[in-house]
């Protein structure tokens, strides 16, 4: 991230499918928005009770947009990081628009409500297959010896 960027941590769920496009010299661009909506708890009505919806429009890049687009879909409760960026432009009748957007540089399923199958694959690694030399990320069996595991 560069200096004088704008981080952003969101928690919220899609509002549609991933639209996957590839720009004309070929690298992927995901383009997808994200609903966050406060909720508390009202005592007296004894039930909870929704905010108001705040919408992120994001994009992600590369082989990230194409993680997104297979593994994302409208209702995914997600938590993404990335960095707000304004995207200026001019309308074809001469008018000067504005907007902010989430460039995402980590996107995952949130866990609180639901469970997910991790499909770990690594680029110089085998998916499920012992570590092999040609992995960057091998740093050998970190598993710890049965009775030994931690308590969390």
């Amino acid at each position: 991230m560069s200096f004088g960027e704008t981080p952003v941590t969101i928690v919220g769920n899609l509002t549609g499918d991933p639209e996957l496009k590839y720009t004309n010299n070929g690298q992927a661009l995901a383009r997808f928005t994200v609903a966050s909506t406060p909720r508390t708890f009202d005592r007296e009505a004894n039930q909870w009770k929704d905010g108001t919806s705040t919408f992120f429009r994001c994009a992600a890049w590369r082989q990230l947009a194409e993680h997104v687009a297979e593994s994302l879909g409208k209702g995914s409760r997600v938590v993404l990081s990335g960095r707000i960026r304004q995207h200026d432009w001019q309308t074809p009748e001469g008018e000067n628009r504005s907007m902010l957007a989430v460039e995402v540089d980590e996107i995952g399923a949130s866990l609180r409500f639901t469970t997910v199958r991790i499909d770990a694959k690594r680029t110089g690694g085998q998916s499920g297959s012992a570590p092999t030399g040609n992995d960057p990320w091998n740093t050998g069996s970190n598993r710890p010896e049965p009775g030994n595991e931690p308590p969390f």
